[in-house]
């Protein structure tokens, strides 16, 4: 079997970026921050509609919250 790690989200870039804490974001999201770091490590992905309620807390637009495909490929 083969397993790929394939990062699908910037959740964690993101909040890196800002200076913003798992933690806080957990709080406002109301999710444990076992969730929040499964999200953030790519481990497990959020909902759509949960990655547009990140990208409102956080406010950014979605796109910046997503890896795009297209520039990491070479």
């Amino acid at each position: 079997m083969i397993i790929i790690n394939m990062e699908l989200n910037r959740i964690k870039e993101v909040l890196d970026e800002r200076g913003i804490k798992q933690t806080w974001l957990a709080e406002k999201l109301g999710k444990s921050f076992s969730t929040m770091n499964a999200y953030s490590c790519n481990r497990k992905q959020p909902t759509l509609e949960m990655l547009n309620r990140i990208a409102d807390i956080l406010q950014v637009s979605v796109k910046e919250l997503i890896v795009d495909d297209k520039t990491t490929r070479k």
